[in-house]
């Protein structure tokens, strides 16, 4: 018993050994593994911004006084707007026609006159709804300013503004409002897609191709035996990546951990192993390296990048699609992602979401292994 224990444990390391060599002679591996997600933080964190800043306003003042100036200056300070000024509305429209302002601002002659009547539209707002985020953080601040210099402009004059309806705005664990915040969190369960689908999907090719498998077929080694000699050395590999993400991710781009660092690990390693269990079933069953590298691409990579929530909102999404990211294990990861790094441990979630990455990892490694060749046909 302890004999055959021994023997299958020799075999085990011989094939691991075997593939972290095939691993070291070939540097693509190593590259996937440590420099696309350096790559790929650094273009998301720095060039990949939702974070609409410097959006160049247009104001139209027919008459200064000092409640112009003043309530201009208000938007002048913000680090959100650039102030443009015009001599009249024609100008204003022909800068907005040729994309140079996104807004305007029109303050009447008579602004600084009826300025707490009530029932008097004291300014004029034109926005440009070609950017629909651009557009909706324009109108929200223009009418948060507005709100907020019309009432310390009533303290200050000793008059009292009857508003029925007083808002207070408070964001919470994003309280930045930064939007590399919420996207680099996300952006690792892509890297993690990435390196675990896409390694894997070309090592059983690899062999099918190279004629290799057959050799291994006609030894003793059993198939769960091959397929577990080729995950472990990925699974390092992985895991080294997503450690090295999580490194940028805090040190690098300040983005908050809140919750533990060791639930990031367990919770990356049961995703990383459901990519691993993807990327294994993908390369069995097309026997050709560039086949399984699209497949992995196209399977993987884009319903990862596009259907989990780490750019596009699922609840914004029509129903049947809605429904179709629930078979996207990214969909799973991101929220663990962002939960853990923006809010904490919510433990509802976290429980909830790896459940169903184990799973799924269960799964795909149920399918390579039933789907992985036992003889030579």
């Amino acid at each position: 018993m302890n004999n055959n224990i021994n023997i299958k444990h020799m075999r085990l390391k011989g094939l691991v050994v075997k593939e972290l060599l095939q691993i070291w002679r070939d540097p693509s591996s190593l590259a996937i593994a440590f420099v696309l997600p350096v790559v790929l933080l650094l273009l998301f964190g720095y060039g990949v911004s939702l974070d609409a800043k410097h959006v160049p306003l247009g104001w139209v003042i027919e008459k200064s006084t000092p409640e112009t100036s003043s309530f201009s200056a208000a938007f002048a300070r913000s680090e959100y707007f650039q102030n443009s000024y015009y001599a009249d509305m024609n100008a204003a429209k022909r800068a907005m026609q040729l994309r140079k302002i996104n807004a305007i601002i029109r303050l009447r002659e008579d602004f600084s006159r009826e300025l707490f009547k009530q029932n008097s539209p004291a300014i004029q707002v034109i926005i440009d709804g070609v950017d629909a985020n651009t557009a909706r953080l324009i109108s929200g601040y223009v009418q948060g300013a507005w709100s907020e210099w019309l009432t310390h402009l009533a303290e200050v004059r000793g008059i009292e503004l009857a508003r029925p309806v007083i808002t207070e705005h408070r964001i919470w664990y994003n309280s930045a409002v930064l939007s590399k915040d919420f996207l680099v969190p996300g952006l690792i369960a892509v890297i993690m897609t990435l390196i675990g689908a896409l390694l894997t999907a070309m090592v059983m090719a690899r062999e099918w191709e190279r004629g290799t498998l057959e050799a291994m077929i006609a030894t003793p080694v059993t198939m769960g035996e091959v397929l577990l000699g080729k995950l472990i050395p990925y699974y390092l590999l992985g895991m080294g990546g997503m450690l090295l993400s999580i490194v940028m991710a805090v040190f690098l781009f300040d983005v908050p951990l809140r919750g533990s660092f060791w639930i990031l690990m367990l919770t990356g390693t049961l995703f990383l192993l459901v990519a691993l269990g993807m990327g294994l079933l993908i390369s069995i069953v097309a026997k050709n390296q560039f086949v399984a590298g699209q497949i992995a691409i196209i399977v993987t990579f884009l319903p990862a990048f596009i259907l989990s929530g780490f750019i596009f909102d699922i609840g914004s999404m029509p129903a049947v699609v809605q429904g179709f990211t629930y078979l996207i294990s990214a969909r799973y990861f991101v929220a663990i992602l962002q939960t853990v790094f923006l809010t904490g441990n919510i433990w509802a979630v976290i429980l909830l979401n790896a459940a169903a990455l184990l799973l799924m990892a269960l799964l795909f490694f149920k399918m390579a292994l039933k789907k992985a060749p036992k003889r030579l046909e």
